[in-house]
C-alpha cells in the first residue's frame, strides 16, 4: 500500500484541472475518463480564466473553496507546498497556452497531463521533454485514439510482422463542422480553433492531422522521413487552415497520404487508417471502432470483432466489457488515464515501470514537429522538407 503524500488513499491519486470550465467540451471529457476507473479524485482546479467561472464550476464539481486558484501559477505554487498536494495536472485549456501552463507545473515538481498539441513551436516542445525528463516526470499527451482496443490490437498485430514489411499507409480524418463560419455564431470552440493567437499556425493540421499523425505512429511504430503538404482555407474570411492533404515518406521506404478536412460536408468524425503491408492489411474506423478489417493475401476478409477471444494480449488488457456491447471515445480517454495513473503509482512505489502504454512527451514532441513541418511545406509551394 501507498500511504502519506504518495497518495490520498490505497489505488488513488489526486489530480487538478487547469480549464475545463462552464461549456468547455474537453473538460468534460477528461473528468468523465479519470472517474470511470476511480483511481484519481479532481481536488483543486483553475477552471477559467475568469475567476467567477471557476469558482461556479468548483462549486458544482466538489472542489473545496481553499483548493480552488485565480491563475494556474498559484495554482502550481501552492499545490507543491501542500503536504496533500496533487499528483498530476490535467490541461485543458487552448493551444498557445499548454507550454507555458506545462511548464509551471513541471518546475513545481507535478506531473503532467496535456491537451495536444503539446505546444504550437517545436522549440517548446523540446523544452517540456527536456524538463520532464530532468525532473524525472511523467508527462502524456492526450492522443485519445491510442486508447482504443481495436488499435492496440492492429499495433500488436504488426509488432508480431502479421501483415508483414509495410508499404503504404493511407490516412484521413473527415469533419463537416467548420464548412461554414461557425465562429462568428458564438461557438467558442470553434472561435478559438480558428484564431491564429490562441491555436498557433495551424488549424486543421494542429487539430485533427495531429490525430492522424500519432495514430498512423503508434499502430505502425513508423518514423517519419519528410513531407509535401498543401495546407487551404476555403471558407471566406478565414485565417488558417480547414483542409489539409499530406504525402508522407517513412523511415522504411513506405509511402503515405494524409487527408484531414474540416470542411467535409456529411462527414461527423472520420478518423480513418489503412495500413497495407507484403502480406496484408488493416484497417480501423474512429467511428466504427469496435471492429478491425483485416485481409491476407490470397485469403478471404476478415472482421474482428473487440472482446473476441482472439485479441492479443495488450488489447484484451484494455478491453472492458464483452463483445457486441460498444465501447467508444470515453472508454479510449480513460484507458489513456488509467495507463497514466497504474504508471505513476508504481513509480511512486519504486516499482518497475517499463511497459507503460500512454502517449508521451516525446509523442507530443513529434506531433509538434508535424504539424510545423506541414506548415513549412506549405508556405513554400508544397515543397517537399524533411522531418
Amino acid at each position: 500500500m501507498i500511504e502519506g503524500k504518495e497518495v490520498a488513499s490505497a489505488g488513488q491519486l489526486r489530480y487538478g484541472m487547469v480549464g475545463g470550465g462552464e461549456g468547455s467540451f474537453i473538460g468534460d471529457v477528461h473528468r468523465k475518463a479519470i472517474a470511470i476507473d476511480g483511481l484519481a479524485k479532481l481536488v483543486a482546479g483553475c477552471f477559467s480564466i475568469y475567476y467567477d467561472d471557476t469558482v461556479r464550476t468548483a462549486k458544482k464539481l466538489g472542489v473545496s473553496d481553499d483548493r480552488v486558484y485565480k491563475d494556474y501559477k498559484e495554482m502550481a505554487r501552492k499545490e507543491s507546498e501542500r503536504e496533500d498536494g496533487i499528483d498530476f495536472v490535467s490541461i485543458c485549456t487552448p493551444n498557445v497556452t499548454h507550454f507555458p501552463i506545462a511548464k509551471e507545473f513541471l518546475e513545481a515538481n507535478i506531473n503532467v497531463v496535456c491537451e495536444k498539441p503539446l505546444a504550437i513551436d517545436e522549440s517548446e516542445a523540446q523544452e517540456l521533454a527536456d524538463l520532464a525528463k530532468k525532473k524525472n516526470l511523467l508527462f502524456a499527451v492526450a492522443y485519445a485514439y491510442s486508447g482504443y482496443a481495436m488499435v492496440k490490437h492492429a499495433r500488436e498485430m504488426i509488432q508480431n510482422g502479421a501483415i508483414g514489411e509495410i508499404r503504404v499507409v493511407m490516412g484521413e480524418y473527415a469533419q463537416d463542422w467548420l464548412a461554414t463560419r461557425l465562429e462568428d455564431t458564438g461557438n467558442m470552440q470553434a472561435a478559438w480553433r480558428t484564431d491564429p493567437s490562441q491555436t498557433g499556425k495551424s488549424n486543421c493540421v494542429g487539430d485533427i492531422g495531429s490525430h492522424i499523425e500519432n495514430t498512423v505512429s503508434y499502430i505502425t511504430g513508423l518514423k517519419l522521413k519528410s513531407l509535401c503538404a498543401s495546407l487551404d482555407s476555403f471558407v471566406p474570411g478565414r485565417t488558417l487552415d480547414d483542409n489539409a492533404e499530406i504525402l508522407v515518406r517513412f523511415s522504411n521506404g513506405a509511402r503515405g497520404v494524409f487527408w484531414a478536412s474540416q470542411v467535409a460536408v456529411g462527414h461527423d468524425n472520420g478518423l480513418k487508417v489503412r495500413i497495407f503491408g507484403s502480406k496484408g492489411s488493416i484497417e480501423w474506423e474512429q467511428e466504427n471502432p469496435n471492429y478491425l478489417k483485416i485481409a491476407y493475401v490470397g485469403e478471404p476478409v476478415q472482421i474482428l470483432s473487440r472482446g473476441g477471444g482472439y485479441m492479443l494480449p495488450n488489447a484484451a488488457s484494455v478491453s472492458r466489457i464483452p463483445a457486441g456491447h460498444p465501447e467508444g471515445y470515453y472508454e479510449a480517454f480513460a484507458n489513456i488515464y488509467r495507463n497514466f495513473a497504474t504508471t505513476l503509482i508504481k513509480k511512486k512505489s519504486g516499482e518497475d515501470m517499463s511497459g507503460a502504454d500512454f502517449p508521451t512527451v516525446e509523442d507530443g514532441l513529434a506531433g509538434v514537429r508535424f504539424i510545423g513541418k506541414a506548415v513549412e511545406s506549405s508556405q513554400k509551394g508544397s515543397i517537399w522538407v524533411d522531418i
